[in-house]
């Protein structure tokens, strides 16, 4: 008899494509792509797996009840009826996540304290006593999700969001979401077959998840606790074996992975980064000012970063984007040059063509993707060869 069962894997707009892919690689069956989200099958191996190798997954959860709802009082009835007991006891500690898309009810908070409610309430009427929530360290994470009129209670096996890696004890201004930077990379085509340049560097995140896909090194292997951790069923041993496992499969890197920021406080803070991730082998953070700087590498370089934006910092935008542009023409010859930004006014300033543009959101802000294809010499010159 099969142990597999159903899941979903949350993600950020414009990854569903990427996390479809990474959880084929991983070896799950009955992949279903959703919007924000991935659905499969697969083991409680297989569970732990996802948590730990998938770069471009916000959180893994695991469904465990759905019915149709028509009212606030039909879901406390709803959720009262289920068996609490199979998951947690009256000493555990608890939390409810909840998100709505329905015309009979708009306030998720409010669906999160009815479902707490019931919870509470049911321990008390059949056990004497009631767990207590624990917003931050719940030992249960509950995801409640309402789609029009139908409810899907989930467990959530992450706890806090899968971007949250445990290498980043210092962050600058804004610094980009892993799974962000993970996945404008994925998108980018990174491969590891290149060097590669992030020239905005920040707190490091993008050559930091740069270095971990080209070693193929697991997303979360370097985060403190996952909620499945604290569920009744963990089994410590086979997480043990899917973590090893999951270290035999990194590969040498021999290219070099280049991190520039003018601001000295970030090249501190992205050089901690860097260590606490164990990449500084493959890892050069340096002072240095883009827009002064000029190729190094020979062959072909792979560039991708997060320009600041409007938002964030007081500086001129459209000449902000003319000197990137003019920097890529004039100093960066054979590079492939990536980067987001949210400005669409400001990028017709670059003066450059993008090949590509591709649909994310940075945050609530809806932002692009762009590439831009540096050629040596002329484009013009490329084609006549």
């Amino acid at each position: 008899m099969s142990n597999n069962f159903k899941m979903v894997a949350k993600t950020m707009f414009g990854f569903e494509e990427i996390l479809e892919k990474e959880l084929k690689n991983l070896g799950a069956i009955n992949v279903e792509k959703g919007i924000r989200n991935v659905s499969f099958e697969g083991d409680k191996g297989f569970m732990y797996k996802a948590n730990l190798c998938l770069r471009t997954a916000i959180k893994i959860l695991k469904p465990i009840h759905g019915f149709r709802v028509r009212s606030e009082q039909d879901l406390y009835d709803h959720i009262y009826k289920m068996d609490w007991t199979a998951y947690m006891t009256y000493h555990n500690t608890f939390a409810i996540d909840a998100t709505v898309h329905s015309e009979k009810f708009n306030h998720s908070l409010f669906i999160a304290l009815k479902t707490k409610d019931a919870i509470a309430d049911k321990f008390r009427n059949t056990e004497g006593k009631r767990p207590n929530v624990d917003l931050k360290y719940p030992d249960l994470r509950i995801n409640i999700h309402i789609q029009k009129d139908f409810c899907t209670v989930s467990l959530d096996s992450s706890g806090q969001s899968l971007h949250q890696r445990g290498y980043k004890t210092a962050t600058n201004i804004a610094p980009i979401n892993e799974v962000l930077a993970a996945g404008m990379l994925l998108l980018s085509g990174w491969d590891g077959q290149t060097d590669f340049l992030d020239p905005m560097c920040g707190s490091g995140t993008l050559p930091i998840e740069a270095a971990m896909i080209a070693c193929n090194i697991p997303a979360n292997i370097n985060r403190k606790e996952f909620s499945f951790e604290k569920w009744r069923d963990y089994d410590e041993d086979l997480f043990e074996k899917i973590m090893e496992s999951s270290l035999n499969k990194t590969r040498e890197f021999h290219h070099k992975i280049y991190g520039f920021d003018k601001a000295p406080s970030a090249v501190r803070k992205a050089t901690d980064n860097v260590k606490n991730a164990n990449l500084g082998e493959y890892i050069t953070i340096e002072q240095k000012d883009f827009f002064e700087s000029e190729k190094e590498t020979e062959g072909k370089l792979h560039m991708v970063f997060n320009p600041p934006y409007g938002e964030r910092l007081a500086i001129n935008m459209e000449e902000f984007y003319a000197q990137i542009g003019d920097t890529l023409k004039q100093s960066y010859p054979n590079t492939h040059a990536w980067f987001i930004t949210s400005n669409m006014e400001a990028i017709k300033n670059v003066g450059l063509r993008p090949s590509r543009r591709i649909k994310l959101f940075n945050g609530k802000l809806e932002s692009k993707l762009l590439k831009y294809e540096i050629y040596e010499g002329s484009k013009k010159a490329k084609f006549n060869k």
